[in-house]
Parts: C-alpha cells; sequence; structure tokens
C-alpha cells in the first residue's frame, strides 16, 4: 500500500518567496573583507558585512519564511570573520616584526672606560 502525503495548499494572497538581496551584499561584503583582510582594509567591509547580516537576518525571520537567502548570510557572516581575523593576524605579526626590529638596533657606542 503506497501512502501519499497530502501537501498543504497555499493561501492565494500569500507572497511568492522573494530571494533577498541584502543577502547577496553580505557575501559581497564578506568576500572582499577576505580578500583585503592580510591588508588591514578588510575590517571596514567586515564590519559592515556583519552589521548588515544581522539587520537581514532580522528581516528574514519577520518575513515569515518568504524571504530567501539565508545561505548566502551565513557564508557572508562566515567569510567577514575570516576577515576580521586576517587583519588581527596581520597587525600582530606587525607588531612582532616592529618590536624585533627595534631590538635589533644597536645602542650608542660609548669609548672604553666610559661609566
Amino acid at each position: 500500500m503506497v501512502t501519499t502525503q497530502a501537501v498543504p495548499a497555499r493561501h492565494p494572497l500569500d507572497p511568492e518567496p522573494a530571494p533577498s538581496t541584502k543577502a547577496r551584499a553580505v557575501f559581497a561584503l564578506g568576500l572582499v573583507a577576505l580578500l583585503t583582510g592580510p591588508l588591514i582594509g578588510g575590517v571596514i567591509p567586515a564590519t559592515v558585512a556583519l552589521l548588515l547580516a544581522r539587520q537581514t537576518t532580522r528581516e528574514a525571520f519577520a518575513a515569515g519564511g518568504y524571504l530567501t537567502g539565508g545561505r548566502w548570510i551565513r557564508r557572508g557572516r562566515k567569510l567577514a570573520w575570516a576577515g576580521l581575523v586576517l587583519a588581527l593576524a596581520t597587525l600582530v605579526v606587525a607588531g612582532i616584526a616592529g618590536l624585533l626590529h627595534l631590538a635589533a638596533v644597536p645602542g650608542p657606542d660609548f669609548a672604553p672606560g666610559t661609566d
């Protein structure tokens, strides 16, 4: 015996699911943040992407399933965090390199017998 489940019919006044344009913007900003993260310039697009992701997630939740793009938001958020991590790693490496450079500079050379 084959059983089939009835698919609930949508109400005729329900809107069609629409893709969120902000979700693609979050992904694009996250990608820019990842690519420019090692140059420290990725901090700004990453911050904008994370703020826009929060706003877009709230809008998608309020739309009750009729606004799609959750996968783009998750990917963009991950890329933005990766860009921030790369920028932070670049700052740490530059700081260590600067300290090593300062440590290698010799001090003043005094004559023998000088106190």
